[in-house]
């Protein structure tokens, strides 16, 4: 079974290895650095439509990050 901390280890190791910084995908997601950094953390899980937009952003796929490959 899938659990949201793995999603979380995924889409955060996928943000490191963007090569973009935490503020230049918040500029991009038109949220604040801060929220991104709780992302980093685990503290927090985005939106729906936050991750959505965040997985294009990085050039990701959401079935990737969420382990449904």
């Amino acid at each position: 079974m899938i659990t949201i901390a793995e999603i979380q280890v995924r889409l955060r190791e996928a943000i490191r290895q963007s090569g973009l910084t935490q503020a230049e995908i918040a500029r991009q997601l038109q949220i604040s650095a801060n929220t991104v950094s709780k992302y980093m953390r685990l503290n927090k899980f985005p939106s729906l439509e936050t991750f959505a937009n965040l997985c294009e952003i990085l050039d990701v796929s959401s079935d990737d990050i969420l382990g449904l490959k």
